[in-house]
């Protein structure tokens, strides 16, 4: 629409307008029939202003009709906000692929990619592995240092059960998994009568998470994808015996 010449002069004083200048400029196009974005075109005011100043305004249905004639609906049609992440996703995952051949011949990688497939976080989009064996987690550690992140910043988190020694555990892990100062979330403690073992671990099972790790996840699940494939020839030839 075009702007009315007042609304035109106002828009190049703004500055110098009062408060209710401003609110009534607004109002004024409103009651004309103008939408929130074709005020805000013409006005340097945002939408949750304008909607303050004009809440009390009603458009005719005359007015409607003619928004909608004028405005093309977007109900019903998505709007792609995350295409341009799609895309870094897409190049990771297709990086990975080509250099899976040449990481196949590291027994490190190897193992640790196996580890992952097994027993990995393949839901949240961060690298992350829960396990009661330190060895375990030692080996994810190292895995991640040397093909994903050189600098990681690993977190942990316990799970215990109730009466475990919550101090001990973390002092535990802390030298199980050589870390100097680390980082705990909120131990996560199984409350009595819920059927847990009796022979429970007094250290309990410690989840070790991987901060910012979401392109280091989408590069795991890449190699991850390829590995039934590559050890497929390796696997037919076991014996299992039958």
């Amino acid at each position: 629409m075009i702007a009315p010449p007042e609304a035109a002069m106002a828009a190049g004083k703004w500055q110098e307008l009062t408060r209710w200048e401003r609110a009534e400029m607004g109002r004024r196009l409103r009651r004309q029939g103008w939408t929130y974005g074709e005020n805000m075109d013409v006005l340097p005011v945002g939408k949750g202003t304008l909607a303050g100043w004009c809440k009390e305004i009603r458009l005719s249905e005359e007015q409607i009709e003619a928004i909608k004639a004028r405005v093309p609906s977007q109900k019903g049609i998505p709007k792609d906000t995350n295409w341009k992440r799609r895309l870094e996703i897409q190049k990771i995952r297709a990086e990975a692929q080509l250099e899976r051949p040449t990481l196949m011949m590291a027994p490190l990688w190897l193992a640790g990619t196996v580890l992952y497939w097994a027993e990995g976080d393949q839901a949240t989009h961060r690298l992350a592995l829960v396990n009661s064996d330190d060895e375990a987690l030692r080996l994810f550690m190292r895995w991640t240092i040397q093909f994903l992140n050189p600098s990681p910043c690993f977190v942990l988190a316990l799970h215990l059960h109730h009466g475990n020694d919550e101090a001990a555990a973390k002092a535990y892990w802390a030298r199980a998994l050589d870390l100097d100062r680390p980082q705990f979330h909120k131990t996560f403690i199984k409350p009595p009568g819920t059927g847990h073992r009796k022979n429970h671990l007094a250290q309990g099972v410690c989840r070790v998470m991987v901060r910012r790790s979401g392109n280091a996840y989408h590069r795991t699940m890449a190699w991850i994808e390829a590995l039934p494939e590559a050890l497929r020839p390796h696997i037919a030839n076991l014996d299992t015996g039958r």
